[in-house]
């Protein structure tokens, strides 16, 4: 195998399948980067095992050429170093280049590595993905939903099913759902889909962080595809497969109140300032609980004491109120992570008593809700 390749290209390909590449696994080759050159340009390849992305460099874009192949071939090499290297190489251009017995040469400039590969061969095979059933987002959009969601999986591994984000598709909308228990995110918006097929799946939210961070904010769509076991995303020369989670995810509609005893609306940048700064006092140990409480006349109180460090009180205003007086405890942490999910300068906050979940939402838009479950403290 021997190319001669763009650098900038090369680095942002490696950084992309860095993300699945794990430096524990079980299995060694894993720790490496697969390398693949054909006619039509250079595929690498990162994987765990739970997550595989594939990055492809196609040898010309535009008319300009990316990559020139001068053959044909196959290598894994360590992935730590060949990130590195590869980031301070010295020219804009490197050559890549395998000898015998998987020594691979890479020049750029006058600096030359020599790396021991691995055979490619050895490499697991990438899952073979039936594509008949498969259904379209626009990127932003798919990125807007992860991150309204993946902050509330749970992080403890006692109940696994919960690590991941519920995608439910039924009549052509999308519904993404994510709890630990605590509390509870759902985002849903209506796609384009060829069938009116509906699925039910869970995908780990681990794999929809990595699969963000990788995907440019463009309006472009991405396609993906869903099997039993895997689920795919298909972007521009970009594949990014995730494995799902086994197992039943709870049903959480009933979670959900139907009625509310108090209702009011804030201002979100003041009601999230205001709960940042109940929150300072309130930060030792896990318990960062913040009061709250209605006055008269539409003002609410945002306290939080900790008798060792002291106490923080704060009035805040609200636009709208409506329904029964209200004392109630929750964690600033989760308020605070519900309110930077939501869009829009005003939230609308239904309560249905003081141990009992209550609703996050944007007034007039149903497509996104945050559900926390307050804290016995009264």
């Amino acid at each position: 195998m021997k190319f001669v390749i763009q650098k900038d290209r090369l680095v942002q390909s490696v950084q992309d399948v860095m993300k699945a590449v794990s430096s524990r696994t079980t299995i060694p080759i894993l720790t490496g980067i697969k390398i693949v050159a054909t006619e039509e340009g250079v595929t690498l390849t990162g994987s765990d095992s739970d997550i595989s992305i594939e990055s492809f460099i196609p040898t010309e874009e535009n008319g300009k050429e990316i990559v020139e192949i001068k053959q044909t071939g196959s290598i894994v090499l360590q992935a730590r170093f060949f990130s590195e290297i590869v980031k301070k190489l010295p020219k804009e251009s490197v050559e890549i280049e395998v000898l015998g017995h998987h020594m691979t040469v890479i020049r750029s400039g006058k600096a030359e590595f020599n790396l021991n590969g691995l055979d490619a061969e050895e490499y697991p095979h990438l899952p073979q993905v039936e594509e008949h059933n498969s259904f379209r987002v626009p990127t932003d959009l798919l990125k807007t939903m992860i991150r309204q969601t993946v902050f509330s999986v749970s992080t403890s591994e006692t109940r696994p099913i919960l690590t991941g984000v519920n995608w439910k598709l039924e009549n052509r909308e999308l519904i993404c759902i994510a709890t630990d228990s605590h509390r509870l995110a759902l985002r849903k918006a209506k796609i384009e889909t060829d069938t009116d097929s509906s699925y039910n799946v869970v995908i780990p939210g681990k794999s929809l962080n990595e699969l963000s961070k990788i995907l440019a904010d463009t309006s472009d769509e991405i396609e993906i595809v869903i099997t039993e076991s895997q689920v795919l995303f298909k972007a521009e020369n970009l594949l990014f497969f995730s494995r799902l989670l086994d197992g039943n995810y709870p049903d959480t509609t009933r979670l959900i109140p139907a009625e509310s005893k108090t209702d009011m609306v804030l201002n979100t940048k003041e009601f999230l300032q205001a709960i940042d700064r109940a929150s300072l006092l309130a930060k030792e140990g896990r318990n960062n609980v913040v009061k709250f409480s209605t006055l008269e006349e539409g003002i609410v109180e945002v306290s939080s004491n900790t008798p060792e460090i002291g106490k923080v009180i704060e009035e805040v205003q609200t636009q709208e109120i409506t329904g029964e007086e209200l004392k109630i405890s929750f964690s600033a942490k989760y308020m605070m992570d519900a309110l930077k999910a939501l869009e829009g300068t005003e939230i609308k906050i239904s309560f249905t008593g003081a141990m009992r979940p209550f609703l996050i939402r944007t007034p007039e838009d149903d497509s996104i809700l945050q559900l926390i479950l307050p804290v016995r403290t009264y």
